[in-house]
C-alpha cells in the first residue's frame, strides 16, 4: 500500500468497553480499516468477557472444517522423505515447481476439458497475493477495474495499490446476479480489469452461465469497438464450495483473456499457509509476455515464490476436498432459521455466507444492534452493498442453533 498523501484517520468510540470503527475512506488512497477484521476482534473480547460459548460471531470467512486427512500425511511424508536444502529452498521460477505446476494443469483439464501445461500456471501466495501480482502486471495509473456490487472490499485496496480506479457496478439485489446494462454503459477505453468472484463473497450466488456468455459478449465487443484489451480476472477461493449440485461455470472456456485466481484456502482448509495459483490461458491477448511479468511481478512485490511445502502438498491433494456438508447443514439451519423470523435473505448457493437484508436502512445500526445479543455480523456497506449485512456461517453447529433465540430476540425489537 503506498503512504504518499495518505491520512488515516481511525474514529474510536467507547460504548460499555467496546470500540466501534470508522470504516469510512481515509485519505487520497481510499484505505479502509477492515470491518470483517474489526468485528472479529470485537468478538475475541467479548468471548473473553461473556465466554465464547455466549458469542455468536459470524465476522470472519474462516474455514472451521479441519483439512483433509491426506494434507497431514502429505506433510509428513514430503518432510521425511523430501531433501531439506531442496524442500525449503528457492524454487528455480518464482513460477514455482515445473512438477507441481504441471499436475496443476493436468488436473484442470482433466476436470474442465482445457488445454493448460506447466508454463500457464503460475503458484501464488494464496488468490490475494496471486490478484496483486496480476493488478501490477496489468494495471498502469488511471486504468480501471470493474467489479460487481456487491464485491470483496479488498479488491479496492488492490487496485489502489497499483494506482488503479475503480468502478463499480450497483448491486441487482433482486438475484444478485449482475447488472449487465450498467456493465456495458460503464465499459471506457481506460478499462483494462474486469473482476468477478462466483460462488461470491458476500452473497453466496453463483453467476450463472447465461451472465457468463451475455457478459463475455459483452466485453468482446467493447474490445472491438476500442481496440483495446479487457482482461477478465476470475477471482475463484470458493469454487469447490457449491450446493444442491450447482454448477459453477470455468470461465477461460467463455472468454479468452481470462485469467483465474485461484486459493486453496477453503477448498482444503489452508487459509493460514497462502497457497494458490494464477492461470495465464494461451489464449490470453500476449500470454507469453503476461507470463513472463507475472514472474516478474512475484519477485518484486516480495512475494519471491509461493511456499515450497505447501507446493508439494498441494500436489499431493489434488483430488482432496473439504467436507462441505458441514457448511451445507449450517447454510439449511441459518437460511431457514432467519426466514422464520422474519428476515429477508436470498438462498446462498455456493461458499459459506449469508446476505441478509438489514430491517433499517443503517445497517450499521443494526450490526450495533445486534452486538447487544453478542451477535457479529458484518456491514453490506463494506461489500458496496449498504441495506444488507453479511453472516458467515463457517462456525460450529452448536453456535448456529445457540444463536437463534438471540436473533429472534434481536428481531423483536424491530417489530416494537
Amino acid at each position: 500500500m503506498k503512504h504518499k498523501d495518505a491520512r488515516v484517520k481511525s474514529q474510536e468510540h467507547e460504548e460499555k468497553g467496546s470500540v466501534e470503527y470508522d470504516l469510512k475512506e481515509n485519505g487520497k488512497y481510499g484505505c479502509k480499516q477492515s470491518a470483517i477484521r474489526a468485528m472479529f476482534e470485537e468478538g475475541n473480547r467479548l468471548a473473553k468477557l461473556y465466554g465464547a460459548e455466549n458469542v455468536f460471531d459470524f465476522s470472519l470467512g474462516n474455514p472451521n472444517v479441519p483439512a483433509p486427512a491426506a494434507v497431514k500425511k502429505a506433510i509428513r511424508e514430503i518432510l521425511e522423505e523430501e531433501d531439506p536444502i531442496v524442500l525449503h529452498g528457492y524454487t528455480n521460477s518464482n513460477a514455482g515447481y515445473e512438477d507441481v505446476r504441471q499436475a496443476v494443469a493436468e488436473s484442470l483439464n482433466e476436470r474442465f476439458g482445457t488445454a493448460f501445461a506447466a508454463h500457464n500456471i503460475t503458484m501464488t501466495v494464496g488468490a490475494a497475493g496471486g490478484l496483486n501480482v496480476i493488478f501490477k502486471t496489468l494495471l498502469n495509473p488511471g486504468d480501471e477495474v470493474i467489479a460487481f456490487a456487491p464485491y470483496f472490499g479488498e479488491y479496492r485496496s488492490y487496485t489502489n495499490n497499483y494506482d488503479g480506479v475503480m468502478v463499480e457496478i450497483s448491486p441487482n439485489t433482486v438475484d444478485f446476479q449482475p447488472k449487465l446494462d450498467e456493465f456495458e454503459a460503464k465499459i471506457t477505453p481506460k478499462t483494462k480489469i474486469v473482476i468477478v468472484n462466483t460462488p461470491n463473497n458476500p452473497t453466496g450466488v453463483v453467476y450463472s452461465e447465461e451472465t457468463i456468455r451475455k457478459l463475455a459478449s459483452i466485453m468482446e465487443a467493447k474490445q472491438k469497438e476500442f481496440g483495446t484489451e479487457i482482461y477478465l480476472v476470475s477471482d475463484e477461493p470458493y469454487r469447490e464450495l457449491a450446493y444442491d449440485g450447482v454448477e459453477v461455470p470455468y470461465l477461460t472456456k467463455y472468454y479468452a483473456n481470462t485469467i483465474v485466481g485461484y486459493s486453496y484456502s477453503k477448498s482444503l482448509s489452508l487459509p493460514g499457509e497462502r497457497i494458490g495459483y494464477l492461470v495465464i490461458p494461451d489464449e490470453a491477448a500476449d500470454s507469453e509476455k503476461l507470463i513472463s511479468a507475472v514472474n516478474v511481478a512475484t519477485r518484486i512485490l516480495g512475494f519471491v515464490n509461493a511456499p515450497t511445502l505447501q507446493q508439494k502438498v498441494v500436489k499431493a491433494c489434488l483430488n482432496e476436498k473439504t467436507d462441505i456438508s458441514y457448511y451445507d447443514r449450517n447454510r439449511e439451519t441459518l437460511y431457514q432459521g432467519l426466514k422464520d423470523l422474519g428476515f429477508e435473505c436470498i438462498k446462498p448457493e455456493g461458499a459459506f455466507y449469508l446476505f441478509v437484508k438489514s430491517p433499517v436502512e443503517d445497517e450499521r445500526a443494526f450490526c450495533q444492534a445486534a452486538k447487544k445479543y453478542n451477535i457479529l455480523i458484518v456491514p453490506g456497506s463494506s461489500f458496496a452493498c449498504p441495506g444488507y449485512v453479511r453472516l458467515a456461517y463457517c462456525v460450529s453447529y452448536e453456535t448456529i442453533v445457540n444463536s437463534l433465540p438471540k436473533f429472534a430476540e434481536l428481531a423483536e425489537e424491530y417489530r416494537k
